[in-house]
């Protein structure tokens, strides 16, 4: 199942940009589809504990099967922008793309030490909220679905709060103010000591981890091209599931084996460190369009064709700026 959101999720997150060309509309979208996961990861879990009590788990499965069957007719059904035509690539360089693109463009260094941010503080939740609820706080499972509840409740209205927000922030301001907000909640968890303070933090890791999390879409969207949008979404989902590969051991290993305030203390310096190396590698200022020279490209290539001759030999000219194959690196200057 997690082969198929490999294919899914990014090829989706790629599409809702073809359909949806204007930028408030597509950050509307973004804040309703991360609404709309976390809906489900409240009601879902609780909606299938109601059925069980009804049905086997064998007919819940298959009722599951159809539901994606469901959906799957459903995608079939609408009309989406046809494919554009791409250039012939070897298995390497298409498999490496969207890394690539990542490692060369500024804007987007950063980003994966952000997940890493996200990876800890979510780690934390999902692996350990049982752990403090039940076997720390001597609570039963209704009040570990609440606090899971208020974690996602959280995430919701700081999704919902996003497009005004995106208005008047930055996307750098924005992702990196929620990876410092959950930096802060993962340090301050360390001296919760009941449920009553638990459930206000849950609910603050909740809007860090969708303020981190949600823009991240509109600053892919600014950085490939649309053929290039599915090999970058797809290396982002892969680098996350990294992240959470290394998280996700640390909060259980470390909450069993030493005590669960040092894994909040550890989890929140992972995390800290990780926002620290973002704000490294991300540039304050990030501009779109950039004056550039080209050296590589033979004279006659269509591409510099209002292109201006330098001393040097090569053509200077002035454009939105992504890497493709007539732009491999960032330019070091303007």
């Amino acid at each position: 199942m997690q082969s198929a959101s490999v294919a899914f999720t990014p090829t989706f997150q790629a599409t809702i940009r073809d359909v949806l060309t204007d930028e408030k509309d597509y950050t509307r979208t973004l804040s309703f589809s991360r609404s709309a996961y976390d809906l489900e990861s409240l009601v879902g879990p609780m909606l299938a504990a109601a059925l069980l009590t009804v049905i086997s788990f064998h007919d819940l499965f298959v009722g599951t099967a159809m539901g994606f069957i469901a959906s799957a007719a459903l995608v079939v059904s609408v009309t989406l922008p046809a494919s554009k035509s791409i250039e012939r690539r070897g298995i390497y360089v298409r498999t490496t793309r969207g890394l690539r693109i990542i490692l060369a463009t500024p804007r987007l260094r950063g980003l994966p030490a952000v997940n890493f941010a996200v990876a800890a503080a979510s780690s934390m939740v999902i692996v350990n909220a049982a752990v403090l609820v039940q076997a720390r706080y001597g609570l039963d499972q209704r009040a570990t679905a609440i606090a899971l509840a208020v974690f996602g409740a959280g995430s919701m209205v700081a999704a919902l709060v996003l497009p005004r927000l995106l208005e008047n922030l930055a996307d750098r301001t924005t992702i990196l103010g929620g990876g410092a907000l959950l930096c802060a909640g993962l340090l301050a968890g360390a001296l919760v000591s009941g449920y009553s303070m638990l459930l206000p933090l849950w609910f603050a890791l909740g809007v860090g981890y969708s303020l981190a999390q949600t823009p991240t879409g509109r600053l892919s969207r600014r950085s490939a091209l649309a053929e290039d949008r599915p090999a970058l979404f797809a290396a982002q989902f892969a680098l996350s599931h990294l992240c959470w590969l290394v998280t996700y051991p640390v909060a259980g290993w470390v909450g069993a084996r030493v005590a669960l305030p040092s894994t909040f203390l550890l989890l929140g310096l992972m995390a800290s460190a990780a926002v620290l190396v973002a704000i490294r590698l991300w540039p304050a200022v990030d501009t779109d369009t950039i004056a550039h020279e080209h050296t590589h490209l033979d004279p006659s290539h269509p591409h510099t064709a209002d292109a201006a001759e330098t001393a040097t030999g090569g053509r200077r000219h002035t454009h939105l700026f992504l890497i493709d194959s007539n732009h491999t690196e960032w330019p070091t200057s303007g």
